[in-house]
């Protein structure tokens, strides 16, 4: 097995001009992308993403989901392939990087061995994966989930938009419905190459993030009730204020998640208030709490404590409570010898690096159940995604993508 120079790198200019290019696809009105899952604007950019692909000499595969898989053959196409991608898809208020620059670094990995006329023993599988981001269709991963056998292809194909558009319907309409079944795919191992959408790279001048660890999740949708009645002229002691119990969920779950640092998050998202009017005492209010750990008892103890807690603050204002989880996975432990083909990587390129564990929940984090992954991040500016401001710079997309061709290619053996 030949190794890798330090001097073998991609071309940076290359993967930006790809990346300023799928950003014209589904332009956002602040300067980023609203290109959500199954919208045309989806469908454009995987018909892009596809040409080019083409053009590197790959061969797509497509399954029911409508997961995109661009393979370069290996010497010995009996082996199982690296994967390598992400997704394409975005927030409705989206950023130019957060998921498409590891898809496109993954593509970039493919034309800089064409380039350098390198084979590998392994064939080598770029990915895109249908509906991480689940803001158009819950939950998020949602393809990916499929394809590990954590949702089933027909509940996932009947989950449903805001409109009422059903997800098979829409993939189908776009035109891409492949007819491989999902999963039972081998693979030897997948990298995903991501921004890190948090502060601490940008803070502590590191280029590189060796992702060891995903935090696990549980989303709890909560219901409190307690009756409408006028602002003005009920007296305080007679409230039954849905309100002032969020408000003083919301202290809770900040107290619990400030009592697991350095690790532990946890805030209140999304919310809806009933009657929603300015003289009226709020009679219910619904809001989801997303709490996040890397270590799996201490989000279970964050969990129960939460839930107590609301049944305390409910008891003490009068009012009802319901909660109902509606999100869960538990924490991930990325592949050892995946993160250590990451960090000799880095090494090996001279760049400094440091472990980091990721608060966001990536499709690396469920194909980890079915094979070895691991994930490799970039520093964002003020640590800002999931937003039409998010931003990078080329020479950090380059340093990664770099990193993210030394530990693909060494893992599908590079042919002497």
């Amino acid at each position: 097995m030949a190794a890798l120079g330090s001097n073998l790198q991609i071309d940076g200019d290359r993967l930006w001009d790809s990346l300023m290019e799928m950003a014209k696809i589904g332009p956002g009105i602040s300067g980023g992308n609203n290109r959500q899952t199954l919208t045309d604007a989806d469908g454009e950019g995987r018909h892009l993403f596809k040409r080019w692909c083409e053009a590197a000499g790959l061969t797509m595969g497509l399954d029911t989901m409508g997961n995109m898989f661009a393979r370069r053959e290996g010497t010995d196409p009996s082996l199982p392939p690296v994967y390598v991608g992400s997704h394409l898809d975005t927030q409705p208020t989206g950023g130019k990087y957060d998921g498409v620059l590891g898809v496109l670094a993954g593509l970039e990995v493919i034309r800089t061995l064409n380039d350098l006329d390198i084979r590998t023993r392994h064939p080598i599988v770029v990915v895109n994966w249908t509906n991480e981001e689940g803001t158009r269709f819950a939950p998020a991963m949602l393809a990916s989930g499929v394809f590990a056998g954590i949702h089933e292809d027909g509940w996932a194909k009947d989950r449903m938009d805001a409109s009422g558009k059903r997800f098979g319907d829409e993939l189908r309409r776009i035109g891409w419905e492949g007819d491989e079944p999902v999963g039972g795919r081998p693979i030897k191992a997948l990298f995903e190459y991501h921004i890190e959408q948090g502060p601490i790279l940008e803070d502590e001048g590191i280029d590189i993030g060796v992702v060891t660890q995903g935090q696990g999740l549980w989303w709890l949708e909560v219901t409190l009730t307690g009756r409408e009645s006028h602002t003005g002229s009920t007296p305080m002691p007679k409230r039954r204020n849905a309100g002032l119990g969020m408000a003083r969920v919301t202290e809770l779950v900040h107290e619990v998640a400030m009592d697991y640092q350095p690790n532990a998050v946890g805030a209140i998202g999304h919310v809806e208030v009933y009657p929603n009017s300015r003289n009226i005492i709020p009679g219910r209010v619904v809001f989801t709490i997303d709490i996040r750990s890397p270590d799996k008892e201490t989000l279970d103890v964050m969990r129960g404590r939460i839930e107590k807690g609301i049944a305390t603050i409910c008891e003490a204002l009068d009012i009802g409570f319901e909660i109902e989880a509606v999100g869960h996975f538990d924490p991930v432990t990325f592949d050892e010898g995946c993160v250590a083909a990451i960090r000799a990587a880095a090494e090996r390129l001279g760049l400094s690096h440091r472990n980091i564990v990721s608060g966001a929940g990536h499709d690396a984090c469920w194909i980890n159940r079915v094979a070895p992954t691991a994930m490799i991040m970039c520093p964002c500016v003020d640590g800002l995604s999931h937003n039409e401001a998010e931003e990078i710079t080329k020479d950090w997309a380059k340093k990664g993508a770099d990193v993210l061709f030394h530990a693909v290619v060494e893992t599908a053996v590079i042919v002497a």
